[in-house]
């Protein structure tokens, strides 16, 4: 079974089938350019530049090359849609494995070798094609489980997010009231991106009023940090959104973080979030290595790309290109019993240990 995870990392066909709401007048203007070689040099010239401008790595590519190149390509095309096949091109000779172009229905990104159904188990494959919401119970009688999956939305205001955010911090709460927990294990092995925002909100009680993480900019100069500080999220200072906190923290209790090669893009940021944490461990496999930080920009005809502006790093300035567990697992999922998954087992043993 062949499952291409690298479609499933940003997962933004969902968001685009609004976003492009807002694009009609564009999307008009690339109807009327579509038959020409004109459409295709407006949007490649937007293209080029906001990548010139923009692209983290922008000084370590060769544009001129690249340009010459693709420009030459593009002379075979008659209209703007086959054109698009360039985009890959460009992704491609610039390294660029985090970014994307999304123009209606498509999703353009470079040809760069990702996860596929031979890297995961049969039991990681089933429970992932379910489209696994959000889980928090109690097992082995005393610790606290918790399944934080991809969360993709659009509306970014602080009132939906706090709307998402809230039901499942109150879930874990009750757990952290059902009585005595000795440690939680966070399970990020279906969290392939999308918002990390609500994630990390509910998951206040166990980051607490701390520094998060933040974003580097080419020279490993934190530009941006995020924290949280009774129950609201702040971003560079400014409140970003929040949840109601209710009761003690429990940001020093021992935390078993499980991740794969699936973990990608904000779930890494959300397992980063725990990086520097006291009293945790990183159990499974490495994640996927999208921990760099993008932002949309528009381009011409209603098309979207996805830019990599930074890079994401831990509470302390320190970034990874991808997480590697401190204890190694892979392919020992077991998720209609926990009880029997390998990386679950680890986890029991490390809360339940007296060290």
């Amino acid at each position: 079974m062949f499952i291409n995870i690298e479609l499933r990392i940003i997962i933004m066909k969902r968001l685009l089938g609004i976003i492009f709401l807002f694009c009609g007048a564009s999307h008009l203007n690339a109807q009327k350019l579509s038959s020409s070689q004109d459409s295709i040099q407006v949007f490649y010239k937007d293209l080029f530049k906001d990548l010139k401008t923009g692209y983290l790595y922008r000084d370590q590519v060769n544009w001129d090359s690249i340009q010459a190149e693709v420009g030459q390509n593009l002379k075979q095309y008659s209209d703007f849609r086959s054109s698009l096949k360039e985009v890959s091109t460009i992704f491609d000779l610039a390294k660029a494995d985090h970014c994307r172009v999304y123009y209606e229905q498509e999703q353009l990104a470079g040809n760069f070798e990702t996860p596929t159904g031979k890297d995961f188990s049969e039991q990681w494959i089933t429970k992932y094609t379910t489209n696994p919401e959000f889980e928090a119970k109690v097992i082995h009688e005393d610790i606290g489980y918790i399944l934080m999956p991809e969360m993709t939305f659009t509306d970014v205001s602080k009132k939906n997010i706090q709307n998402l955010a809230q039901p499942m911090y109150d879930q874990i709460q009750e757990i952290k009231n059902s009585g005595k927990i000795k440690g939680w294990i966070l399970d990020l092995r279906m969290n392939t991106g999308g918002n990390s925002e609500p994630m990390l909100l509910a998951l206040y009680d166990l980051l607490g009023d701390h520094e998060i993480w933040g974003v580097l900019d080419i020279h490993k100069k934190k530009i941006t940090s995020v924290k949280l500080s009774n129950g609201k999220y702040f971003n560079n200072s400014k409140k970003s959104s929040y949840i109601t906190p209710e009761g003690a923290l429990q940001d020093t209790a021992k935390v078993a973080v499980i991740t794969n090669l699936a973990t990608g893009s904000s779930g890494e940021v959300t397992a980063l979030a725990f990086k520097g944490r006291e009293n945790t461990i990183f159990i499974g496999q490495r994640t996927n290595g999208k921990t760099t930080t993008n932002t949309m920009v528009s381009l011409p005809f209603g098309a979207i790309m996805a830019i990599t502006v930074g890079l994401d790093c831990d509470r302390n300035g320190n970034f990874y290109e991808y997480i590697i567990p401190d204890i190694q697992i892979s392919k020992q999922d077991n998720f209609e019993d926990l009880l029997l998954d390998g990386n679950i087992q680890e986890a029991i043993k490390y809360i339940s240990s007296e060290e």
